[in-house]
This record gives structure tokens, sequence and C-alpha cells, in this order.
């Protein structure tokens, strides 16, 4: 017997928010989340996203033990500046039964009728700048921080269920020569002296806060063509710069300038996290702090995050002078691998960011679409 239950108050919130915990336990390829970042992410009075979304939580039980969770979420700028009739599931996880799976998603599929929404898809987050995509290869590589790990009966669970493939991404793991292909170095001092742009280095966090708003204001430009981008709201950006600035890097950081001193590219790479995620096993004390602490600065291995290059200056070579960089960084450090956010597999032009390094597609994750 399936028991159902939503989940209002912190303490439950911290049960749906610990049951990964519970399903992976020592699994080697799941890097886990900080307990106290997680709860401040899914709480409407701190993260102003929640201005914007609505999100309810469930928790499956069998016998008084917890099976599964899902988030059932509706982002009203979703629905209604882009006219997108869609409530999103996700933070999707459960044990290898139908029957969970199954009641799980039933709930949320109420919650989208009740709200006449026309489909529901997942998992997602909360908005676009959160994790997304459901694990379907790579179940032997350790996520990154910035993605769900998952297992694999998620994806056989979705097929049984009739819910139908909707987006696919790609990860790539890249080899980081010791110095930059021949091609990069080329291009790279061709396209400074063409375009006079120059290269913004940083030595500590505040100088990168002084750049943040521009970075933010770059990715909104970035992605705007597509269709199902939310442009990221002040609010937020203040959100996030709060979030992530302390696992950002100052070398590690990589912006270009027009001759103005107007920025015009950028790209944020970080130092990886998922062994010291692992080590810290959601908790920053007494010795989850150290464990980060020390990734960030004696990093072995490294994590792209995200680009932003402003429309004009997109396909006019300017990510050979971010790749010249970042390498330059990269072997200052020892770093011989670098593993790719989630790139959706239809966009070539990031793809083909990595044709002059030798790399491996060694992921990839889906969302799941059922019409209501």
């Amino acid at each position: 017997m399936i028991t159902i239950r939503e989940l209002t108050s912190h303490d439950e919130l911290y049960d749906f928010v610990h049951f990964p915990f519970l399903l992976y336990g020592d699994n080697p390829y799941w890097a886990p989340p900080i307990i106290s970042d997680e709860l401040q992410n899914l709480d409407p009075q701190k993260n102003p996203v929640f201005n914007n979304v609505e999100v309810r939580y469930f928790m499956a039980y069998r016998d008084e033990q917890p099976v599964g969770r899902i988030a059932a979420i509706i982002n009203r700028l979703e629905v209604r500046e882009l006219d997108i009739p869609k409530i999103r599931f996700g933070y999707f996880d459960f044990i290898d039964d139908p029957d969970v799976s199954k009641a799980l998603l039933k709930q949320v599929r109420q919650i989208g009728k009740e709200n006449e929404l026309e489909f529901m898809e997942g998992p997602l987050g909360l908005s676009n700048m959160d994790k997304a995509g459901m694990l379907v290869e790579g179940f032997d590589e350790p996520n990154t921080m910035i993605t769900w790990y998952g297992l694999p009966h998620y994806s056989s669970h979705m097929e049984k269920l009739g819910y139908k493939k909707e987006k696919e991404w790609v990860e790539y793991e890249i080899q980081i020569p010791e110095k930059s292909p021949a091609k990069i170095e080329r291009f790279s001092t061709l396209i400074r002296e063409r375009y006079n742009l120059r290269v913004v280095r940083f030595s500590n966090s505040k100088e990168i806060l002084k750049y943040a708003e521009e970075m933010f204001d770059l990715i909104n430009k970035t992605y705007s063509d597509l269709s199902t981008y939310i442009p990221i709201k002040p609010d937020q950006i203040d959100y996030y710069k709060d979030q992530y600035l302390k696992f950002l890097h100052p070398d590690f950081i990589n912006c270009v300038a027009d001759e103005d001193g107007n920025l015009i590219a950028f790209a944020i790479t970080m130092p990886s996290f998922s062994k010291a995620l692992q080590r810290a096993n959601g908790k920053l004390f007494p010795f989850g702090w150290y464990h980060l602490l020390k990734a960030r600065y004696f990093p072995r291995k490294a994590s792209f995050y995200l680009i932003g290059i402003k429309p004009e200056y997109q396909n006019k070579g300017v990510t050979s002078i971010i790749f010249k960089e970042m390498n330059d960084v990269f072997s200052q450090y020892g770093i011989t691998t670098v593993e790719s956010n989630p790139e959706l597999i239809e966009n070539e032009a990031i793809r083909s960011l990595w044709k002059n390094y030798e790399n491996r597609l060694h992921k990839k994750r889906r969302t799941y679409k059922d019409s209501l």
C-alpha cells in the first residue's frame, strides 16, 4: 500500500531534501548537495524565484518508510509570459517500484489539471537556472554540483508509463593539453587584434562582483532567442550572486571586454566539487567546509559551467580567446580533465566548442512529457 503525503512544514521539507541520502546511500557516483543550501533554495522566504513560482512537495511512503519524492512546479513566467501551458515536475527520486513512480506523477498531473494546464514535463528545476534532466546514460560517472544523479530504473519507469522524450542534453569530458591547440592560439591573437578586445582577469571575489550584473545581462542576451528561455530577474541575480560566489575561483572566470571596457563575453568554469561533496555528505560542519575549500583552491579537475557572448560578437571567433585563457589557467593548476555542463543535443554551436580537443560524450539526460 503506497501512501502519498504533501509536505508543508520545515521539518517535512528536511525529510524531502534528505530522501536521496536514504535512496543512494553510499553510491560511489552520487555527489550529494549541501542540505542547508538545498533547503534555502526551496524556501519561499529566501529564494526570490518564488515570486513567480508555485511549488508543492510530495513524498511516497510504504509502511511509514519513505520510498519516493516529487515536486510539482508551476513557473508563472513560463505560463503567462511565454504562453507555455506546462506544469513542471522535479526532485523526482523513487525506488524501483512502478506503483511509487505512478502515484507520485499522479499528484503532479492532478495539480496541472486543476490549474487548466495542458501538459507536464520533467524533471526540471524551479527555473531555467536550476538543475534539469533525468540521467539516461553515464550512471558510472559522478554527477557535478549542477546536475541531478539518477538510477537506471528512472527512465524505464517513465517510458513504461507512456511519457515521451521531450528534450535531451549531452555532457562531455574534455582532455586539456598542456598548451592550447595551435588553431586556438592563432585565432585568439587574430580576434583580439581585429576587434580591439582585451582579457579581464580577477584577483579576488569582490572584483568578480563588479561584473556580475553584466554577466547576467549577457546570459539574457545570449539565450533570448530560445523560445523557452525565461529572462533572469534582478532579484534572482542578487540571489545567485550570494549562492554561487562562494564556489567561484577568481582564476577560473574568463571575461573579454571591448575597447571601452564593456563586457562582451565570459565563461565560468569551476573546480570540480564532486569528490568534496561526497566527503561532506550533505553537511558543512564539522568538516564539509574543509573539503569544499580544498577543492576550490587545490583542484584536480574542473567543470565548465556557463558561457555568455554578446549577440553581435557571436560566430566571430571570440570563444578562441576564452579557450586560450582557460587552457592557460588549467595548465597552471595541473588540470587535464574538464567536464562540460549539460548541453542541448541540437545546440551544435555549443557542442562544436570541443572539436579542437580530445573529448568523450559520457552522459546523457532527458526530460519527459505527457499531455494532461
